[in-house]
């Protein structure tokens, strides 16, 4: 389980993080992590590869070489998002780390870049989100995928002023639709208030806020770039860099793992129901970001999506929500 690591990022407070050792044992929650890790890896390499990148790849990483610890290999103030692609592109599959001893993963890495291990360190430890991967029994099973994952994304603070608000006004649930290249940021930054900003993508018809809906159809719409494409490249992130092309065809029986990199994301959040919520028909728009947390986070792969009639408002819908939610996010 990759519990959530809230770390300072300026250039002293990074070498001491990498001097005293406290990475040590980090990376060794890919053991028992590693479909999680699989996700964030997913999540920087699309971030990376967005043409939007220099906008929406934040935080960029703070990594000390390894073969000098008073230099920063990877430094916010000197970005070199090709080195970083070339790192990111030796980072050894997920599904291969599960296998051996950690050790003996971390050599192999590091024969192919030895900026690779260093960038996946970070990868893990940057994140700022409690992530757990769910087990089949207590997935919501109309989302119709097997990558569900609990996403607490907000800073405690903001967690204990939500809950705060919950007991005045009450709360809801409702999908949050937005291109997985954006999810890198969110897990370290927390959903904020896009509208009028330069991480604006989709506009902000209805006002300043955070966009959100009851029905499932309308999020997964903003899940995705809506690119035309006849194939997809499946990515390995192998030791001998596997690659191989596949054309859009009927869904393939889903793995533990990712398999493309052709995915679509949607979260299903708690809103707060005070006044401040304004409904718009099916989409609605809360401006107060405290107002507004995640709770799941569903990957769908090769441009596939769930059920595009769920209403989170229906009753049965709800209780399979609270059936599947028990005590996990107030005990988390």
């Amino acid at each position: 389980m990759l519990l959530p690591m809230w770390l300072c990022t300026r250039e002293l407070c990074v070498f001491s993080f990498y001097t005293l050792g406290v990475m040590s044992g980090a990376a060794e929650e890919v053991a028992t992590g590693a479909e999680v890790v699989d996700l964030l890896v997913a999540m920087c390499r699309a971030a990376l590869e967005s043409p939007r990148k220099s906008i929406i790849f934040e935080p960029y990483p703070s990594v000390v070489d390894p073969n000098d610890p008073k230099t920063l290999a990877f430094n916010p103030k000197k970005k070199n998002y090709e080195r970083l692609q070339k790192a990111l592109d030796s980072v050894m599959s997920i599904r291969e780390m599960t296998q051996g001893s950690y050790l003996e993963i971390k050599k192999q890495m590091d024969k192919l870049d030895p900026l690779a291990h260093p960038l996946l360190q970070w990868i893990i430890s940057s994140n700022r989100s409690h992530i757990v991967k769910l087990p089949l029994s207590r997935q919501l099973k109309f989302m119709h995928t097997s990558h569900q994952f609990l996403l607490l994304s907000s800073p405690p603070a903001k967690e204990a002023r939500f809950r705060t608000a919950k007991k005045l006004y009450g709360s809801t649930f409702a999908f949050h639709g937005s291109h997985i290249e954006n999810w890198h940021s969110v897990l370290r930054n927390g959903l904020v208030n896009a509208s009028y900003t330069k991480l604006q993508l989709h506009g902000a018809a209805y006002g300043k806020g955070i966009y959100l809906s009851p029905i499932s159809s309308i999020s997964f719409g903003y899940s995705g770039r809506n690119e035309d494409q006849l194939c997809v490249i499946m990515l390995f992130y192998s030791l001998n860099h596997v690659t191989s092309v596949s054309c859009l065809q009927s869904r393939p029986i889903q793995s533990r793992f990712l398999q493309s990199r052709n995915l679509n994301c949607i979260a299903l959040c708690e809103v707060i129901t005070s006044k401040d919520l304004q409904k718009h028909g099916n989409i609605w728009v809360c401006p107060v970001s405290d107002h507004v947390c995640t709770r799941f986070f569903f990957v769908y792969e090769d441009g596939q999506v769930g059920d595009a009639n769920i209403n989170t408002q229906e009753p049965k819908v709800q209780k399979e929500i609270m059936r599947v939610i028990g005590t996990q996010i107030y005990s988390s």
